[in-house]
């Protein structure tokens, strides 16, 4: 059983390598992934989220409920027009259990492309909630976590209630 790992896991600060293999086990963690993801109500999940130093994710665009697994994910193209929306993280948790929000900006869409669980490549632009999803969980591929993109004083201000549910 996966165990979510929580800011302050220096685990959630390492660069992920590539998945060189799709092996039964990276599958079984995908779908053990994607069944944490919806009973916490989110809509994506990183590997190193639940302790896997692996390059591979799973989201679901919030409007179809459509899934996806994603493995060695990559953002080709990101737009120039950007967009500012309220983001949280199953790994960054307040007092009350609940995921800790903040005003992030990214671009505004993306051209990504990955391996699917089969094997195949996939590529897809992205615009809207899918978009700022798969920003923010190929993000936690790389070690970075959304309140980087904070300034000083509102990263301070998310961590004293992270510091909270400790």
């Amino acid at each position: 059983m996966l165990q979510m790992k929580l800011c302050g896991d220096l685990i959630l600060r390492e660069k992920c390598e590539p998945v060189t293999e799709i092996t039964p086990d990276v599958l079984d963690i995908m779908n053990e992934m994607v069944e944490m993801m919806r009973a916490q109500n989110g809509v994506g999940l990183a590997a190193p989220q639940v302790g896997q130093l692996k390059r591979f994710l799973v989201m679901m665009d919030p409007d179809t409920e459509t899934v996806f697994k994603m493995i060695n994910p990559q953002i080709i193209t990101r737009s120039s027009d950007t967009c500012t929306i309220e983001e949280g993280c199953l790994s960054v948790l307040g007092s009350d259990n609940l995921p800790v929000y903040a005003n992030v900006t990214r671009p505004a869409s993306v051209d990504v492309t990955w391996t699917d669980e089969t094997g195949n490549q996939v590529g897809a632009k992205m615009s809207g909630l899918p978009a700022r999803i798969v920003q923010h969980e190929t993000d936690h591929l790389d070690g970075i976590l959304f309140i980087d993109y904070l300034s000083p004083v509102r990263r301070e201000m998310v961590m004293r209630k992270v510091r909270k549910h400790k």
